[in-house]
């Protein structure tokens, strides 16, 4: 089921203006042939749109949609059961689409070159193969990882698209699209606030949203001000950069324990208690967008920016 906040169609949504011209002119060649569009990948950082694009492609094409993900679907037969469920102009969202089984995504090559899925039933010598024909639809994989697909299956996409983080401008128009929504007033300053704290993420602006409107209910507010904005951030721990407990957690030790760097992130996942992978996907990318930190060779280094940040004096 979709999200009421999640746009419907190509011209209700923000941002993304490239994406979003390729994928009309995309859209309406397929219409105007008549036939299923081709496959589409979208990649780029979590939470920028790429489930909406899914869900809107479908809107467009006029089919339904049905979403899983590469962990979910463990055996070729569990993909017969996902296919055979479809009909013509339907599509199927694969998230994290980097992490199929081999099995699986070698059984997809048939399905998405000739509409074809080949079972083998039974074992050893008796086994067969069977060819069940699959309805003209169209997938969609989305990954963070683009790297780690294979390049059989990623040139099997006929459109492949990368998502950026969104700017400020676009996430306060998200902001005051998505309070229309939830049916709550907010001032134009407040939506600027959000924005300025999401990450340049219309996920986590949401999520803002969401916990301010907590805070406009209980506090029983006239309306979603700056106030009301400021109040809930202190209370969630959200600085005037977005910066969550775990940025401000990962800056200090590397300030603090590590003199500033150059330090690994095998270290600094060690001495946060945090997994590599949350800080190398979450932490880091916003943190090196914002200027507070760079790689090198060596390691992570804290910027000039970051200890003026965390009111430290840099040392030289």
């Amino acid at each position: 089921m979709s999200s009421p906040l999640r746009p419907q169609s190509l011209e209700s949504y923000i941002g993304q203006k490239k994406v979003v011209d390729s994928l009309s002119v995309f859209i309406s060649a397929a219409k105007k042939r008549g036939s299923a569009p081709d496959h589409v990948l979208f990649y780029g950082p979590p939470g920028i749109g790429k489930t909406t694009l899914a869900y809107i492609l479908a809107n467009e094409l006029g089919g339904g949609i049905r979403t899983t993900s590469g962990p979910a679907i463990e055996r070729a037969g569990d993909l017969a059961a996902i296919l055979t469920s479809l009909k013509d102009n339907d599509v199927l969202f694969i998230d994290e689409i980097h992490r199929l089984p081999k099995t699986v995504e070698e059984a997809l090559y048939p399905v998405m070159e000739e509409s074809v899925l080949d079972i083998i039933i039974g074992k050893g010598p008796a086994a067969r193969t069977v060819r069940l024909n699959i309805p003209n639809i169209t997938i969609v994989g989305a990954t963070t990882r683009v790297g780690l697909l294979s390049s059989p299956l990623r040139d099997r996409f006929g459109l492949i698209q990368r998502l950026e983080f969104y700017t400020n401008k676009n996430l306060a128009e998200i902001i005051t699209k998505s309070a229309e929504a939830l049916e709550i007033p907010m001032s134009i300053g407040a939506a600027d606030a959000i924005s300025r704290r999401a990450r340049m993420t219309p996920r986590i602006a949401n999520r803002i949203l969401k916990r301010v409107r907590d805070f406009y209910e209980v506090g029983g507010h006239k309306e979603i001000s700056e106030e009301v904005v400021d109040i809930t951030l202190r209370a969630l721990d959200i600085d005037e950069l977005g910066l969550e407990p775990i940025d401000k957690k990962y800056l200090l030790a590397v300030i603090t324990k590590y003199d500033g760097g150059p330090v690994g992130v095998e270290t600094l996942a060690t001495a946060l208690a945090e997994d590599r992978l949350s800080l190398e996907d979450y932490v880091e990318p916003y943190l090196i967008r914002t200027g507070l930190i760079k790689k090198t060779a060596r390691g992570r280094v804290a910027t000039k920016q970051a200890y003026q940040h965390l009111g430290f004096k840099k040392k030289y």
